[in-house]
């Protein structure tokens, strides 16, 4: 049977999907760990400095720093919750099903994106 002829993955493809996402699931949460917990030092420090030239932008360099650690750590949380929807699509019997066409999505594609919900013909189509 061709991938094209599949409208759904087995259960133990499925159960490799979702080892896969658990593992990436358990890095993101460690980065997103570490990412506040540097946050939270610098949101710490700054607060007796004195006013001088080099401090100013010292702080300035610091909160743009602050700024960039912050979009990093949305970014990650957006990224964990994608990966929370893909394991509800696994338990659902969605996962692998592209939204737009309703075909299978690439094992490969879904190995390298595996929270993605759009086969790469479909995300093609889009741009």
């Amino acid at each position: 049977m061709s991938q094209e002829e599949k409208t759904s993955y087995s259960r133990e493809e499925l159960k490799e999907f979702e080892e896969l996402i658990n593992s990436k699931l358990a890095a993101a949460r460690k980065e997103l760990n570490s990412l506040k917990e540097t946050l939270s030092k610098k949101n710490d420090s700054g607060t007796d400095f004195t006013a001088s030239t080099s401090k100013l932008l010292e702080d300035g360099a610091d909160t743009l720093e602050r700024e960039s650690l912050s979009q990093l750590a949305a970014r990650q949380q957006k990224f964990i919750i994608n990966l929370e929807k893909a394991l509800i699509r696994i338990k659902n019997g969605t996962y692998g099903v592209c939204v737009d066409t309703g075909k299978l999505i690439a094992k490969e594609r879904l190995k390298a994106v595996p929270h993605t919900m759009h086969s790469i013909e479909a995300k093609l189509s889009k741009k």
